[in-house]
C-alpha cells in the first residue's frame, strides 16, 4: 500500500520514542531482527501476552527497517475515541470488527501482498504466558495470500508494569516457514489447520530459544 514519506517519518520517529522507553529505560531485547525480510508481503505471526506488544513489535521491526509501515488489525473498541483513533490509525492500525468482518479481511488481503502485518493467530491474550492454539482463519489466509511468514515470540512483557524501569522482555523472530509441501494439498479446511498449526509450532520453538 503506497504510504506517504512524511507518515513513513512519522511512524519511524514514534517507534525510536516507544524504543527508548522499551529498550533503554527498559531492557526489551530484540532476538532474530535479520530474518524480517526488507520487502515484499510478510506476516509476523507472534503469540499475544500483552496490550504492549502492539507498539513494541513496530519497534523491533522498524529499528531493523526504518521507515517502513508495519500494519496491524485491532479490536474495534480501541478506535472509539476520536484521539486514540487518529492516533492508531496514523501508527498502520485499523480496526476489525469480532466474528466475520469482511472489509478488514479484504484489507488484509491486499497489504499482505506487498507490505508487512503483524497478526495474533491465538486471537486472544494469554497473560499466563502459554501458548494457545492457533485460529484457522490464519491458515487459511496464509494458504491464499502466501506471504513470507515470520514467527515471532514474546516473554516477559505480560510481567511489565507502566511507568517501569529496568524490565526484562524480548521477542525472538524466526527464519520464514516454508509451507511449500501444504501449499500443494486442497484448499479446505483440514489444509487451513496444518498451516497454523506449523506456524504455532515454529512460535513455541522460538519461546525455547
Amino acid at each position: 500500500m503506497k504510504t506517504s514519506l512524511a507518515r513513513r517519518i512519522w511512524v519511524t520517529f514514534s517507534a525510536y520514542i516507544i524504543g527508548i522507553y522499551a529498550s533503554f529505560l527498559n531492557r526489551f531485547e530484540i532476538v532474530g531482527g535479520e530474518h524480517i525480510p526488507a520487502s515484499g508481503g510478510v506476516l509476523l505471526a507472534s503469540n499475544h501476552i500483552s496490550e504492549y506488544e502492539t507498539v513494541f513489535l513496530p519497534w523491533a521491526v522498524i529499528k531493523h527497517h526504518p521507515l517502513q509501515m508495519l500494519w496491524a488489525p485491532a479490536k474495534e473498541e480501541l478506535f472509539r475515541h476520536p484521539f486514540w483513533s487518529r492516533l492508531f490509525r496514523s501508527w498502520g492500525a485499523f480496526p476489525v470488527k469480532r466474528g466475520r468482518d469482511v472489509r478488514a479481511g479484504k484489507t488484509l488481503n491486499e497489504l499482505l501482498r506487498t507490505d508487512k502485518v503483524m497478526l495474533f493467530p491465538e486471537g486472544t491474550r494469554h497473560r499466563d504466558g502459554r501458548l494457545g492454539p492457533g485460529n484457522r482463519g490464519v491458515g487459511k489466509l496464509i494458504y491464499e495470500v502466501r506471504p513470507q511468514v515470520i514467527p515471532t515470540a514474546l516473554s516477559g512483557l505480560n510481567h511489565w508494569k507502566f511507568p517501569g524501569f529496568g524490565q526484562k522482555a524480548r521477542v525472538v523472530f524466526g527464519p520464514p516457514l516454508d509451507f511449500s509441501d501444504l501449499f500443494e494439498l486442497e484448499d479446505c479446511k483440514e489444509t487451513h489447520v496444518l498451516i497454523v498449526e506449523r506456524v504455532m509450532q515454529a512460535i513455541g520453538r522460538q519461546l525455547e530459544s
